[in-house]
């Protein structure tokens, strides 16, 4: 633990004098949790908003007694909306094993503040590297607001600038994965560490999707073949508020037939777009955006229809496809257009003009992204090679 300065007993005690006074210590933590994400947000060390919290665990549906884990948990803000989501639905403290992982040790010091904090039960590990090594155990639900296009993420042991290896791993026994960036190792870490009947949900940057490169379209071939993938969500852009990258919500779900406490319909070989780029709103007094409860409901809602689950102990309603929203597609269609994992290319808007200029915009993003991404992979061998010369 850090060792306050000099002098700060008095100011320090204060403090605790003052929060001890609040009322609700929770709601005085979220704000002190958000203004700490904005400014670290440009170190990458920001923690994920909660109405996108309470998507990626509505998404997941962890349920009571399960292991949830966060392998990037930041500040267990994931692990909190898991707890809450469960402790509503059956009035009671859940059962669950809540486990959070960060290679960061002062995130890993405000994860544990943040569920002490609120009286919740869950074990955040030392700073480790998550990549570092496979899980050792299964887990029910994993939940991960993973950081987009990481360089040079394999531990430099296993590395060497002429010859890039990786030993033996579980995780990808094919191929491994690219050296220059670390989205596949981390989709590839996540299905390997998924119970029988698991899901995940996690954060994922848009080149992933549709990425033409060889390697990322294997990676898509490979987790539509095993059936992994149940839904793809394109997000707003500026809903992180730190940057103005575009991303989807991947959802895997090891088992999608229909069963007692899931869902009524057999969902197995296909695959659920949903097209949320424009649900949005203004944050008021800034440029950035959020989803908010009511796009938050929208997207959960059409999900759990799709899945044949009843929403709020309602009735559940029957799935349709909506034009330009959302789309059922199977895995031979998908395979058919080169695995692409694109919301927006399968839940399209009706034709005209607006649509067209729009998609052409999109499409263009995309490309840009995909080229910047190239750019960091050759600005990282280029860097290897300027070493041994």
């Amino acid at each position: 633990m850090p060792v306050p300065p000099p002098g700060a007993d008095g100011p320090l005690r204060g403090l605790i004098l003052a929060i001890g006074s609040v009322q609700q210590v929770g709601t005085l933590l979220d704000q002190c949790l958000h203004d700490l994400s904005v400014q670290q947000a440009r170190g990458s060390h920001y923690f994920t908003p909660g109405d996108m919290a309470r998507l990626m665990v509505g998404a997941a549906v962890p349920q009571d007694g399960h292991s949830v884990l966060d392998p990037v948990c930041g500040s267990g803000g994931l692990l909190v909306e898991s707890h809450r989501y469960v402790r509503e639905r059956v009035g009671l403290n859940p059962t669950m094993s809540l486990l959070g992982k960060d290679q960061h040790a002062h995130t890993s010091q405000v994860a544990r503040m943040n569920l002490a904090v609120r009286g919740i039960e869950a074990r955040v590990f030392p700073p480790r590297d998550s990549l570092a090594t496979p899980e050792p155990d299964r887990h029910d639900i994993i939940l991960a607001n993973l950081p987009f296009n990481q360089h040079d993420w394999a531990p430099e042991r296993q590395v060497t600038p002429q010859n890039w290896r990786i030993p033996a791993d579980p995780r990808w026994p094919e191929e491994p994965p690219p050296r220059g960036s670390a989205n596949s190792a981390w989709i590839l870490h996540i299905a390997h560490a998924l119970a029988p009947q698991g899901r995940a949900a996690f954060l994922m940057a848009d080149s992933v999707a549709k990425s033409p490169q060889p390697a990322t379209r294997r990676l898509r071939e490979r987790l539509l073949s095993a059936d992994l993938v149940e839904c793809v969500i394109a997000l707003p852009p500026r809903v992180f508020g730190h940057t103005e990258a575009t991303a989807c919500l991947w959802v895997l779900n090891k088992d999608k037939s229909p069963r007692p406490g899931w869902g009524s319909v057999d969902r197995r070989d296909q695959v659920l777009f949903i097209n949320a780029r424009r649900a949005f709103e203004p944050v008021p007094g800034s440029r950035a955006r959020r989803l908010g409860d009511k796009h938050t409901e929208s997207i959960l809602t059409t999900l759990a229809a799709w899945r044949g689950i009843a929403q709020n102990r309602a009735t559940s309603m029957s799935y349709h496809d909506e034009p330009g929203w959302s789309r059922s597609c199977s895995t031979k269609e998908i395979s058919r257009r080169k695995h692409d994992l694109m919301p927006t290319s399968y839940a399209v808007e009706p034709t005209g003009p607006e649509r067209d200029t729009r998609s052409r915009i999109d499409e263009l993003k995309l490309e840009l992204v995909e080229k910047l991404n190239q750019v960091h992979v050759l600005e990282s061998r280029l860097l290897d090679a300027l070493e041994e010369i």
